[in-house]
This record gives C-alpha cells, sequence and structure tokens, in this order.
C-alpha cells in the first residue's frame, strides 16, 4: 500500500494527515518538535500548536471571505474546524479557541488514527521519491530550506512575523477597562461583551505613540536586514512610525465601543481577547511588537487598565519562509521539477492559521485522489478554496509574490454590476451556489469526507 509521507505537523500537515488517513491512505508524519529541536516561536511539541494568536478570524460564512472558508473546510470534513469548534472560546462573531485543548485535541485524534504513523524527527532533506507533502510552514529548519532552495534552483523568499504578548485577566484593573464586543456583537458563545477594552484619552494616546517609537527594539541579524513585513501581521511599531493616527484606524480603534464605567467614547482603545477556555489569559488584539521585553514591559503598563498587569507571555518576532508558489508549483500542488512533492500550508505563501489548513486538506484530497487513480476536481475559483488555490498557483504575479490571506479580492469580479454595499453577500452566495455544484459529484467518485 502506497504510504505518504508528510513532513511537518502544524495546522497544514495534520490537516493533510487526517485527509489522507480518513481516504483509507497511509501516513507517516514527520514532525521535529520532541526529537530535541524547536522553532524560535513554539512552545510545544504538540500537533497543530497555534503560536501568533488563538484566532481564526471571523466565522460569518455570509459577509466574510474567511467565514466562507471556514464553512467549505467543515463541510469537506475538516479535523481543524472539528477542533476549533470543540475548543471554542467566546469572541463575538470571530472564532478564537483555547490553544491548548485544541492542539491536543488534534493530537490525541490523530495518535488514535490506525492509518497515521507520528514521528519525531527532522527532515533535513527532500525525499528523492515516494509521494511527499512538505508542510514545514514559515519556520522551516534552515537544514530543510537549503535543500527545498537547491531542488528549485532559487532562494527561498522570507519576511518578518510578530507575536503579540498575553496578560493574566486577574492583574487587569476592571475598574478601568470593561467588557464589551466592537457594536455589541453577540457571537455563537458570546454574549456581547466578549473582548476586555482599555480606554485612552488623547494624551495618553500620544505618549504611546512616542513611546512605541522611542523604545528599544530587537535588533536585526545581518541576514535578516532585508526581509520585509508581511502587511497582515505587522509589529505594532512599525504601524505606528506610518503616522500618529494610524493605530486609532486599526487595532486601537475606538469606534462601537461605550466606556461603561463613564458612559462615553474613548479616544482610542485597547482589546483583549480571550486566549484559554479557563479565562485567565487575554490576548493583546493587534499588539503584535518587535520591543525588546523590558521596554514592552514598560510600555504596556501606560495602558489605563495594565498598570499592574502581568504577562504570561511577551510579544516576539521571528523570521519566515516561504517558496514562490506561482513559479514552481503546478495546479495540484507539486513542484514542477520534482512532482512527487507538493508543498502544503504557509510555506507555499498562504498567510494564517485557516488558509493553511485549507492547503493541506486540498493537498491531502488531490494526493488521495493520485493514489486512487482518481483526479481530484479543482475548486471552482468562485469559492474560497478555490481562489486562495489560484492565488497560490498562478492567480498572483511570480515577480512579486507576497503571502496572502483569503480576501475577496482573490475572487473573480461579477459580470454584472453589484452594489458595493450588497458585494460581500453577493460573493458568498454565488460561492455556495458553486460550491455545492462542485461537491456533489465527489460522492459518486469515492472522494466525500468519511
Amino acid at each position: 500500500m502506497n504510504q505518504v509521507h508528510i513532513i511537518g505537523g502544524g495546522l497544514a500537515g495534520t490537516e493533510a494527515a487526517w485527509q489522507l488517513a480518513e481516504a483509507g491512505v497511509q501516513v507517516r508524519l514527520s514532525e521535529m518538535r520532541g526529537s530535541g529541536d524547536m522553532t524560535p516561536a513554539h512552545q510545544t511539541d504538540g500537533l497543530a500548536e497555534l503560536v501568533c494568536s488563538n484566532s481564526f478570524r471571523s466565522d460569518d460564512a455570509e459577509k466574510n471571505a474567511v467565514g466562507l472558508l471556514h464553512q467549505e473546510m467543515r463541510d469537506l470534513g475538516s479535523i481543524i474546524m472539528s477542533e476549533g469548534d470543540a475548543h471554542r472560546l467566546p469572541a463575538g462573531s470571530a472564532l478564537a479557541v483555547d490553544r491548548d485543548h485544541f492542539s491536543a485535541g488534534v493530537t490525541q485524534r490523530l495518535s488514535d488514527h490506525p492509518n497515521i504513523e507520528i514521528v519525531r524527527e527532522r527532515i533535513d532533506q527532500l525525499p528523492e521519491s515516494g509521494l511527499t507533502i512538505v508542510a514545514t510552514g514559515p519556520l522551516t529548519a534552515m537544514t530543510l530550506a537549503e535543500s527545498i532552495g537547491a531542488a528549485t534552483g532559487e532562494d527561498s523568499l522570507a519576511f518578518f512575523d510578530a507575536i503579540a504578548p498575553i496578560a493574566y485577566k486577574d492583574s487587569i484593573d476592571m475598574d478601568i477597562a470593561w467588557m464589551q464586543s466592537r457594536w455589541d456583537k453577540v457571537g455563537p458563545e458570546g454574549d456581547g461583551k466578549d473582548y476586555i477594552n482599555c480606554p485612552m484619552n488623547k494624551a495618553q494616546y500620544d505618549a504611546f505613540i512616542q513611546g512605541l517609537l522611542d523604545g528599544e527594539k530587537t535588533d536585526f541579524k545581518e541576514w535578516e536586514k532585508n526581509t520585509p513585513y508581511f502587511e497582515g501581521c505587522m509589529p505594532i511599531e512599525v504601524m505606528a512610525s506610518r503616522g500618529p493616527e494610524t493605530l486609532r484606524f486599526g487595532p486601537m480603534k475606538p469606534v462601537g465601543l461605550t466606556n461603561a464605567h463613564t458612559g462615553e467614547s474613548a479616544y482610542a482603545v485597547v482589546q483583549l481577547r480571550q486566549d484559554n477556555a479557563l479565562g485567565t489569559l487575554w490576548n493583546m488584539v493587534g499588539f503584535q511588537t518587535k520591543l525588546k521585553y523590558g521596554a514592552q514591559a514598560e510600555l504596556l503598563k501606560t495602558i489605563p487598565g495594565l498598570e499592574n498587569a502581568e504577562f504570561a507571555r511577551m510579544g516576539g518576532l521571528h523570521r519566515n519562509t516561504f517558496i514562490n508558489a506561482p513559479k514552481l508549483l503546478d495546479t495540484e500542488m507539486r513542484l514542477k521539477k520534482a512532482p512527487h512533492i507538493r508543498f502544503a500550508g504557509q510555506i507555499t505563501g498562504c498567510e494564517g492559521y485557516v488558509e493553511s489548513a485549507a492547503v493541506g486538506l486540498m493537498v491531502g484530497r488531490m494526493v488521495a485522489a493520485e493514489i486512487k487513480g482518481e483526479i481530484f476536481p479543482y475548486p471552482p475559483q468562485t469559492t474560497a478554496f478555490g481562489a486562495l488555490l489560484s492565488h497560490i498557483t498562478g492567480g498572483a504575479d511570480a515577480r512579486d509574490y507576497q503571502p496572502m490571506n483569503v480576501n475577496f479580492g482573490l475572487f473573480p469580479p461579477f459580470e454584472q454590476r453589484v452594489k458595493k454595499k450588497e458585494r460581500k453577500e453577493a460573493y458568498t452566495a454565488r460561492a455556495r451556489t458553486d460550491f455545492a455544484e462542485w461537491y456533489r459529484p465527489l460522492a459518486s467518485k469515492g472522494l466525500q469526507p468519511a
């Protein structure tokens, strides 16, 4: 029987492993964490560990592209979405999870599956034969990255990604902060009070911005100096450098929030989102940073409500790596120069936990179909899956390829004019119709979820 070798136990690798195993295919899943090796950002050896955030972003499938992708993944039997739903935390209309329980759930289900062998080992070279999925993510070990570079004939691209601090809830002064979701929006597990909000007046905000600009930053190594940031995960001090009002229209925007203590709107607001099921840890939303730890602690405690805050984790910075997928991969995610190898997840240049898992799901399905002598039908570009895959494999300009979250800008335009305020609902309505038509024949071909 064919055995598929998957390198990397992150969200893409675990999703691909699950899809293959459920299709009756034997899988060897290699993960270097737990073998004595660790990445600069991970803290455990758990599979599908969430690093930067505990949020899968919006779960709104009616008006949001990532929410639409959530639903399509659920329809295709995604283990990532199943465990995400099982360990959901209150976060308004977003899908946030308890990161520890989520990782433990994924790890346990894969460990218990008879078709999956999990091996704690570091792979330094691309296999010369055998069906392989490389899902090592943006923190690919240097030795394997060099092997990928040798196989592709060009250097991998790279960018910086930053991590937000996490505070202990009982150290937050709730006589100053208050609980509220923006616009009081209520999610499936929430009550309209899913975020902790810390208010700032203009003087406090201006002083905070100056502190961001003046604070001591992490030094770059020589090989990092020309590495760009990814726009979707920009360090807060880099955003501040773009203009004093940038953050008030970004992660510190006050709109839709009213101070429960005063009945007034603040000049700026810092939000924290629940990070674990116990509700003891809260993630500072959008506060990715490369400030040094001492400078972080000093500056964050100038935020009203956080004067005495204690932090379970400070922010950090790490270098990410991805390949020039439009140039190197075919539409089946195969390496053109070595078609027995497929790539999946963030190493392909998709960005975000959900997108990474979605690509892993598709690649797993493609390999399972190949083993069965079938061709897995490519999802229409009008669906979230199709839009994302099309961007990775050819929708982007290979000369200037950058990481991308799923968004409606990747979807084909409408043939007829649609009013701007109706456009999001129109995208999702069209996607659901086309997804259903694409999905229906899978059952007759034996390619449906188990």
